[in-house]
């Protein structure tokens, strides 16, 4: 199996941006039957439930774009996991943390959308 390294290193500058920006990481790499959270996060009184899309710099389409409305949905359903399995007060956000990479897998930009999208009833 081949591991995407660009998107390892995307999720470990994802988390330092976080938490240089104050933001409290409470894990990583959340998996359920649902599908996998690539941070949960605390800040204020949200719970921050963040995609994590690497790109390298001569992308052709922005991060986010992959973040379609079926991938919306399986992490919004492993977030009420989440929930479930960890009670707390805090209201839930879904952000999406762009990560673009050169060839030597550092960061170039980060881009980080609070409130990326949210929950359809």
């Amino acid at each position: 199996m081949k591991i995407n390294k660009s998107g390892v290193w995307g999720e470990i500058f994802a988390a330092r941006y976080l938490r240089d920006n104050g933001y409290k990481i409470i894990t990583g790499n959340f998996r359920s039957r649902m599908g996998e959270i690539d941070l949960v996060a605390q800040k204020g009184k949200y719970m921050c439930f963040v995609e994590v899309k690497t790109r390298g710099e001569d992308s052709l389409y922005e991060a986010k774009e992959a973040v379609d409305f079926a991938k919306q949905e399986r992490l919004i359903s492993t977030s009420k996991l989440f929930m479930k399995a960890y009670p707390n007060d805090k209201q839930p956000r879904f952000d999406v943390c762009e990560v673009y990479l050169d060839a030597e897998y550092k960061p170039l930009k980060i881009n980080y959308i609070e409130n990326a999208f949210t929950e359809t009833v």
